[in-house]
Parts: C-alpha cells; sequence; structure tokens
C-alpha cells in the first residue's frame, strides 16, 4: 500500500489517502506537485482506495508539502510515522 501525506499551513496533521499500485500513487502525487507549482488556487479532490468513502478536498495554495510512501507497518502507538516526531525528555 502507498500513501500520500499532505501537510497543510496552519494545520498540525497531515492529511492522506492511500493506493494500492505504486503508478497510481506516482500519478496522485505528480498532480499534487504541479497543482502547489501552478500558483492559482484549484480544489484537489482525493480519495482512497483503502477506505472508499474517505474523500478530500483540499485547496493547492494551502499545501506546505507532499510525501509518497510504502506503508508496510505502523509504530508501536499504532500510528502511521509522519512528518515530524518530537522527542521526548528523560
Amino acid at each position: 500500500m502507498f500513501t500520500i501525506d499532505l501537510t497543510v499551513k496552519n494545520t498540525p496533521m497531515t492529511l492522506s489517502v492511500q493506493r494500492k499500485e505504486k503508478e497510481d500513487a506516482l500519478k496522485i502525487y505528480g498532480e499534487i506537485v504541479e497543482a502547489m507549482r501552478a500558483g492559482t488556487n484549484q480544489v484537489l479532490q482525493l480519495t482512497c482506495e483503502k477506505q472508499p468513502d474517505k474523500q478530500i478536498a483540499v485547496l493547492s495554495e494551502s499545501i506546505c508539502a507532499v510525501i509518497l510512501s510504502q506503508k508496510s507497518s505502523t509504530t508501536a502507538s499504532g500510528k502511521a510515522p509522519g512528518f515530524f516526531t518530537a522527542a521526548e525528555k528523560e
């Protein structure tokens, strides 16, 4: 399973959708990057193959970063690793 994670300005959480095939994930990733480069504020509508009822709509100008990764497991807490992990002080 391939995951496309988006970080959005002024939002602490990431948005993500999954694709089963690498080619499909690369296509979505490319579309998002092109929308970010275009400089026009357009609505991107994304759906998820893992959760078919999940739909995301985001303005392209509000996207800070996009990451494409293959997720094969989760962390001990049950959450998939994201863009940022805060280290705990002992």
